[in-house]
């Protein structure tokens, strides 16, 4: 098989096994600070980019990731393994770009699609703190997270406290 064939049916591998075992996650998360004086509590939007498998998909994550240029692999419980981007740059920079030339399908890609949005809004307010932020902003963050929920076969951790979101960007 010559290279550029090899490189297609590689793309094509990958491309199913994101398709298959792939995750676009959003979260409004809350974070306490244990080891400062009074504990003080922090609540911010959270982004990844996770495709989980088993010990057998170590080559193909570690594609995944080469071909991504960025992110991290984890071993995880019994006989899993994790790959995860978090980075805000690099999820702007590198995962976007990626699936905008390589295409998803069915719910994978509605997903990508909502969260890309996601990403594009946290991007922009990278470095910002929340009350700095423009409430069309916070308030389209909120909406894309309840419409990604469709897609998901779980419920999300960031689920739990998107009352509060809701309850700050009635603040603003």
């Amino acid at each position: 098989m010559n290279k550029a064939k090899e490189k297609i049916s590689s793309k094509k591998q990958i491309i199913d096994f994101i398709n298959s075992q792939g995750c676009f996650d959003l979260q409004f998360r809350r974070d306490v600070k244990y080891k400062r004086t009074n504990r003080p509590v922090y609540y911010g939007w959270k982004a990844q980019f996770v495709v989980m498998g088993k010990y057998k998909d170590e080559d193909l994550l570690r594609k995944i990731q080469n071909s991504l240029n960025c992110g991290l692999l984890h071993f995880v419980g019994e006989n899993k393994i994790r790959y995860s981007v978090q980075s805000i740059d690099d999820l702007y920079n590198k995962v976007i770009p990626f699936f905008k030339e390589y295409d998803l399908s069915g719910n994978r890609k509605q997903n990508s699609e909502w969260w890309s949005k996601a990403i594009e809004i946290l991007f922009q307010n990278k470095g910002k703190a929340i009350k700095e932020w423009k409430k069309e902003d916070f308030l389209q963050l909120i909406e894309i997270q309840k419409i990604m929920q469709k897609y998901k076969i779980k419920k999300i951790q960031g689920q739990k406290w998107l009352s509060i979101a809701e309850s700050i960007s009635k603040a603003k």
